[in-house]
């Protein structure tokens, strides 16, 4: 029970343990099939700094590996993915990754993730949740 000295917890902890928990156990075919799935090939591969889409496809099905900026970049963009899905649902997460976001400076989270800036989308997506 929820006091002044010991508050609920926020919203976001539990959806962003269960993110973190998928995140980790999943090959990263299965990450980079996941958002090849829920965002397309375009949007995976400007998640991740390529120019060819096509790569997307062949890191979904097994084929090659990413390089590890990009398998960072897939993996937290998943994370946040999931954190968004759990609390919300997978057209909010997918809506919330390619919109403007007023917490980014009215960038788009994936375009973020692009940049490198993976904590600052989680500090958004934990917001978001959570309800600010």
């Amino acid at each position: 029970m929820p006091t002044v000295n010991n508050p609920a917890p926020a919203k976001s902890a539990a959806s962003a343990e269960r993110a973190h928990a998928a995140t980790v156990r999943m090959s990263i075919a299965d990450i980079a099939r996941f958002l090849q799935d829920n965002l397309g090939q375009r949007l995976t591969a400007r998640i991740t700094n390529i120019s060819d889409p096509r790569q997307v496809g062949k890191w979904a099905s097994g084929e090659t590996k990413p390089r590890q900026d990009a398998e960072d970049r897939l993996r937290a963009a998943l994370q946040v993915f999931q954190l968004i899905q759990d609390a919300e649902s997978l057209y909010t997460a997918r809506a919330w990754l390619i919109g403007m976001n007023p917490q980014l400076e009215d960038e788009a989270p994936l375009v973020v993730i692009a940049d490198g800036r993976y904590r600052d989308v989680m500090v958004a997506a934990r917001a978001y949740v959570d309800g600010g």
